[in-house]
């Protein structure tokens, strides 16, 4: 039986799941290796601080694991510096290291929709600052238009909000990537004063991105997808607001908007991952792909859920019954290990 190891974090917790029992406890470990075992797999599980650089068996070895969504992402760097590794250790890690560096980041999210090969999927277009000095340096092209304005962190759609052009822009957004150290900030005036020609640092230096806005939505929907298993939500926007998550307006309803399936299974093939959630807007003539998340996503989609859809080579069918997210997930990576998925190293993002 192939072993595969299951990376825990400080709180012994592995991935997500919306009903864990403790709360906010993750994943049902026994379940996690009882359903790997029914696929043939030997599931592990171990820590971050287990990894050994010096081991020379780390290369060929597959790892899954979880991210963080702490305050300002102290954890996930550590995170991503062990997930790093073991990549550049020869190790196999699920999902790749890229898809990581995307999670509650949504700069890097769309730079890997800028980097794909799915043009279906590029038009929402976005210029990311990584201090507010820069976005002077798009003045011209931000003076008049409708925007939407996205700190990199944040889930949902807190610090989101609507401009009108680039004035409107600067204002909205200082309060939000604000970084204040007022030691800092003091010893910058002494060397302004000093030294002439000094540029002090920002103080405005969290990064974020502007993008078009697809006018007249009225809410969006939540796709989860599991290696062919397809879990719908529909959410609809807030009372006077263009934002869907987190307004709490949520339907489970089997009659999709032609094509909106086949969008998601695009999609889906777009990226090298087991399972995503992807966040869908339709404006009755095209669909646009808002947010993908890799992992550590919200598993009330398919917990909740009665049915699913997949495609059998030609329709769509919809199947009625009840999943369970620790199965799911394990089906899900063990096809794509078989596939040979988790060894494609090199592909469109």
């Amino acid at each position: 039986m192939k072993k595969i190891n299951l990376i825990l974090d400080y709180k012994d917790r592995f991935e997500t799941k919306y009903t864990a029992v403790p709360y906010r406890s993750g994943m049902d470990h026994s379940l996690l290796q009882q359903y790997f075992r029914e696929e043939g797999f030997n599931a592990e599980f171990l820590h971050y601080t287990d990894i050994d650089f010096n081991d020379p068996e780390l290369a060929g070895q597959i790892f899954l694991y979880c991210s963080s969504e702490d305050h300002d992402g102290y954890y996930k760097s550590f995170i991503e510096d062990i997930i790093f590794g073991i990549s550049l250790a020869g190790g196999f890690v699920i999902p790749d290291y890229k898809y990581l560096r995307a999670h509650h980041n949504k700069v890097f999210m769309e730079i890997l929709r800028d980097l794909s090969d799915n043009d279906g999927l590029k038009n929402i277009a976005s210029d990311y600052f990584g201090a507010i000095e820069e976005l002077e340096l798009k003045k011209d092209k931000l003076e008049n238009g409708q925007y939407v304005v996205k700190p990199a962190m944040g889930s949902m759609s807190k610090g989101i909000f609507l401009a009108q052009n680039y004035k409107d822009i600067y204002q909205k957004i200082k309060s939000i990537i604000r970084t204040r150290n007022y030691k800092d900030e003091f010893k910058d005036r002494y060397r302004k004063t000093k030294y002439k020609g000094f540029v002090s640092e920002s103080l405005y230096r969290k990064k974020f991105l502007v993008q078009n806005l697809i006018p007249n939505l009225q809410g969006d929907w939540k796709i989860l997808i599991y290696n062919g298993k397809y879990y719908p939500l529909s959410r609809k926007n807030r009372k006077n607001d263009f934002r869907a998550s987190g307004g709490g307006q949520l339907a489970y309803t089997r009659e999709l908007p032609p094509g909106m399936l086949d969008f998601a299974k695009r999609t889906y093939h777009t990226f090298n991952s087991p399972n995503i959630s992807i966040d869908i807007a339709f404006d009755g003539k095209s669909y646009y792909l808002i947010e993908i998340q890799f992992l550590h996503f919200g598993t009330y989609t398919i917990e909740h859920s009665e049915f699913y859809f997949v495609h059998n080579g030609t329709n769509w069918n919809i199947i009625e019954e009840k999943s369970i997210v620790e199965k799911e997930y394990a089906r899900s990576v063990a096809e794509f290990i078989k596939n040979g998925c988790h060894i494609r190293k090199i592909d469109a993002v």
